[in-house]
C-alpha cells in the first residue's frame, strides 16, 4: 500500500500536549471569531483575540416553547453575565413584510440578522445570549454553517397546562396594565405576525404544536452542549441551574475518565453512557482481560493460565493489558473511561505513572445494602443475554421469567467478599487520587449522569 495513503498516526504525546493547553478550545473559538466577526485583517484580529481577555465571554442559546419563560431568565442572565440579550424582536422590530418569506427565506434573513448583530462590538467584547433563536433544524443548521457556534444551550421545557395557565395570567396583567416581572413571557415570533400581550389559546396552542414538530431536531443539533430545565420551578431556581451549567467551560480535553466504586455502584452502565454520548472507548478491566486471553499473544497466554483456573491475575499481567489497550490508537484519539481498575494502591500508583494517566477520576459513593440489593437481584436472559433485575426492571413476560438466572458471582455471599475487600482497600485507593470528584451513586441512573457530566466540564 502506498505509504501516503495509510491513515495518519497521531503520537500520543502530541494530543496530550494539547490536552494540557486547550489547543482544540483555543482554536475552536478563534475560528468561531472570524468566522462570525469576517474581519478585513484577519491576522490582527487573531492577535487581538489571543491578548485580550475575552475568549471565555458567554455564547449562550436560550430555547424553550412560548410561555416558559425565557426572556424572564434572559433578563436574570444578561445582568449577572453583563452579556447582551438578543431576540426576534431587537433584530425585526417592524415584522410587516415578512408574511411573503417562506421558510427558508426567512431562516436566511434571520441568520443574516445575527451574524450583523454578534460582529457589533459589544457583543464582540461582552457576550451574547440569544433568545428563541434558532426556533427550527434549519435555522440552527444555518447558524452553524455561519459560524455561529454556541459554548451552552439551555431548553426549558413545561407542560402544556402549565403554559396555557401563565399565558392566561399574562392576557389577564397585560389588560390590567400590570407589568410584574415574575410573570412569564409568551414570547415566539411566527413570521408575518407581531405579537402584543398574551396570546390566544388557540394561538398558543399552534406555537406549541411547532415547537413540539422543531425540538428534536433542535435538541439534536446541541445535543453536546446541552441543558434541559424544567420551566416549572420557581425563577430563582430556574436561574441559578442555568447560570451553573453557563458557568461551566468545556474545554474538549480528550476525556480520560476513571470510574472507581464498590460492585453495584453503577460503575459499568455509566461507562456505558459516557462513552454512548461522548465516542470514548469503554474500557472494562475484566472483558479486557478476557479478550486479550483470547487473542493468542503471548500476554494472552500468560493471563489465560490464571483466568482457566479461576485464579486472580498478576498485577503485573493486569498493568500491561491496561497499558497496552490505553496505548491504542482509539483511545488516544478519542480518549477512554476506564473501569474495574484499579483494584490496589500498587495498581493505583502505577497507573498515576502510565503515560495515560486519567484527567477526571470518580468514586461513585453507595451503602454496602444498596449494592446488595442491587446485585443479588439482577437476573440474565441466558438466551438473548439480557441483563435483567426482579425489582427495578422485571421482565414483561413469563416465558422470559422462566429463563432468567442469577449469575454465581451476584450471590450474596460473593458480594460481601467483593464490598469487604474494595472497603479495605477504598482509603489508599483514594489517598492515590486526592482530588477526585465523589458521586453520590445511590440516585437515579440519569442523576448519576448529570453530576458526572458537570464535573466533566469544569475546570
Amino acid at each position: 500500500m502506498d505509504e501516503t495513503l495509510k491513515p495518519l498516526k497521531v503520537p500520543p504525546q502530541m494530543s496530550y500536549y494539547a490536552d494540557k493547553h486547550n489547543l482544540s478550545y483555543l482554536m475552536q473559538s478563534l475560528v468561531a471569531s472570524l468566522v462570525t466577526s469576517q474581519p478585513d485583517d484577519p491576522i490582527s484580529h487573531l492577535i487581538g483575540l489571543l491578548k485580550s481577555s475575552n475568549m471565555s465571554i458567554p455564547r449562550v442559546v436560550l430555547l424553550g416553547p412560548p410561555a416558559v419563560g425565557k426572556h424572564t431568565l434572559a433578563r436574570h442572565l444578561s445582568v449577572q453575565l453583563e452579556a447582551v440579550h438578543v431576540t426576534t424582536e431587537t433584530l425585526l422590530p417592524d415584522q410587516s413584510e415578512l408574511s411573503t418569506l417562506n421558510e427558508q427565506g426567512f431562516a436566511e434573513l434571520l441568520v443574516q440578522l445575527v451574524q450583523q448583530r454578534l460582529k457589533q462590538p459589544d457583543c464582540v467584547h461582552q457576550g451574547w445570549i440569544l433568545v428563541g433563536i434558532p426556533q427550527t433544524r434549519l435555522q440552527a443548521l444555518l447558524l452553524q454553517q455561519a459560524g455561529i457556534i454556541p459554548e451552552h444551550v439551555v431548553l426549558l421545557v413545561a407542560p402544556t397546562n402549565v403554559l396555557l395557565t401563565r399565558n392566561q395570567r399574562r392576557s389577564v396583567d397585560l389588560q390590567t396594565d400590570s407589568n410584574r416581572t415574575s410573570i412569564r413571557s409568551a414570547d415566539d415570533i411566527i413570521p408575518g405576525h407581531q405579537e402584543r400581550g398574551g396570546l390566544s389559546e388557540e394561538q398558543l396552542l399552534a406555537k406549541l404544536q411547532l415547537f413540539h414538530c422543531e425540538v428534536t431536531g433542535l435538541r439534536s443539533a446541541y445535543r453536546h452542549i446541552l441543558k434541559v430545565i424544567d420551566g416549572n420551578q420557581l425563577d430563582t431556581v430556574i436561574y441559578l441551574q442555568a447560570l451553573a451549567f453557563i458557568q461551566t467551560h468545556h474545554h474538549f480535553r480528550t476525556p480520560r475518565i476513571l470510574l472507581m466504586g464498590p460492585p453495584g455502584s453503577g460503575k459499568s452502565h455509566q461507562a456505558k453512557l459516557l462513552s454512548e454520548k461522548y465516542k470514548m472507548t469503554d474500557v472494562c478491566c475484566s472483558r479486557l482481560l478476557r479478550s486479550v486471553a483470547a487473542n493468542g499473544s503471548g500476554l494472552g497466554a500468560e493471563i489465560q493460565q490464571y483466568l482457566g483456573n479461576e485464579q486472580s491475575v498478576p498485577d503485573s499481567l493486569v498493568l500491561q493489558a491496561v497499558e497496552q489497550r490505553l496505548s491504542q490508537v482509539d483511545c488516544s484519539s478519542r480518549g477512554w473511561v476506564l473501569h474495574g481498575f484499579p483494584y490496589n494502591l500498587h495498581q493505583a500508583r502505577n497507573l498515576r505513572g502510565f503515560q495515560h494517566q486519567p484527567n477526571r477520576v470518580f468514586f461513585l459513593e453507595v451503602t454496602d445494602d444498596v449494592c446488595l440489593e442491587r446485585t443479588t437481584q439482577r437476573r440474565t436472559d441466558w438466551v438473548s443475554g439480557e441483563r435483567y433485575h426482579t425489582v427495578t426492571r422485571p421482565p414483561q413476560t413469563a416465558e422470559v421469567q422462566n429463563r432468567l438466572q442469577a449469575a454465581p458471582d451476584d450471590s450474596a455471599e460473593v458480594m460481601m467478599e467483593r464490598l469487604e475487600r474494595y472497603r479495605a482497600e477504598s482509603a489508599d485507593l483514594q489517598s492515590v487520587f486526592p482530588d477526585a470528584f465523589r458521586i453520590d451513586a445511590a440516585q437515579k441512573s440519569h442523576n448519576v449522569f448529570e453530576a458526572l457530566e458537570r464535573r466533566l466540564n469544569t475546570n
